[in-house]
């Protein structure tokens, strides 16, 4: 199956929020209410309900003014997903897409992948006590649809297809803006499902890591330290087998012989 993206444009995004309302109507997440923080930006961070969000920043123009800057932040659905990695439960998985989808009825609330995602998208819903997060829309794209924050981009900011095409069209987008123009998330985590071509450097962008990485403590403890306990318990198994084979049962007849001679008194 052909592994699918979605690419974001960050120079076209207007910062309309249309992609945030259609996720929002599509995947029936209840409103709730917000509060006025002095920015554009509403609500202040991805929440149990609010599963996309566009962060809205104000950096200097180098001439005295400001301009406004728009990102889409959403899950960046990682080929390495660290979140899979931990998930104890199965609730996190990987799709024929590449993708990661989210299966509610399995999350027992354990909050690993909270702290395992390097992009800190995951969140904690206390009322239902799971974590919520985009699934791209799986049961869209697994119908041949686009997801619905696609779909509902009018200046074509977002978009979706294969994954070989849509990086072809990041890196000639990035070429025609020049400058500090890059692509971002196709060379880290095993490569990004999400991929964003940004007008600056991803360093100028709030909440957008640098060198985004599967936690070191994750690392070590899924692919050194897990697999070494299970072969010490396979070499004990092994060795107690052994310790069968050679010497048998554990031998009790003289106890038996001894009590029967006891009770024939």
């Amino acid at each position: 199956m052909t592994e699918k993206v979605k690419l974001y444009d960050l120079s076209k995004c207007t910062g309309c929020r249309a992609c945030q309302l259609a996720c929002k109507q599509w995947n029936q997440l209840p409103a709730k209410q917000t509060h006025n923080m002095g920015t554009y930006q509403n609500p202040s961070d991805l929440q149990p309900n609010t599963w996309n969000l566009i962060r809205f920043q104000e950096v200097s123009d180098g001439n005295g003014g400001v301009k406004w800057m728009f990102r889409h932040d959403a899950c960046m659905h990682c080929t390495d997903a660290a979140c899979v990695r931990v998930c104890p439960s199965g609730a996190l998985s990987h799709t024929k897409y590449g993708t990661v989808a989210f299966d509610q009825a399995k999350c027992i609330g354990c909050k690993e992948c909270i702290s395992a995602c390097p992009f800190e998208v995951p969140r904690y819903d206390p009322e239902k006590d799971k974590i919520a997060k985009c699934d791209m829309c799986f049961s869209r794209i697994d119908n041949g649809l686009e997801p619905a924050c696609v779909k509902a981009c009018p200046t074509g900011a977002l978009r979706f297809g294969d994954k070989d095409e849509m990086l072809k069209l990041a890196y000639k987008r990035a070429k025609e803006l020049g400058g500090d123009a890059s692509v971002y998330g196709d060379k880290f985590v095993g490569g990004t499902h999400m991929i964003y071509v940004l007008p600056e450097k991803a360093s100028v962008y709030d909440r957008l890591p640098e060198n985004p990485r599967v936690p070191l403590s994750i690392i070590a403890w899924k692919d050194w330290l897990k697999p070494l306990s299970l072969l010490a318990a396979g070499g004990v198994l092994a060795g107690s087998l052994f310790h069968y084979i050679i010497h048998g049962p554990k031998d009790t007849g003289g106890d038996d012989d001894q009590a029967s001679q006891e009770g024939g008194k």
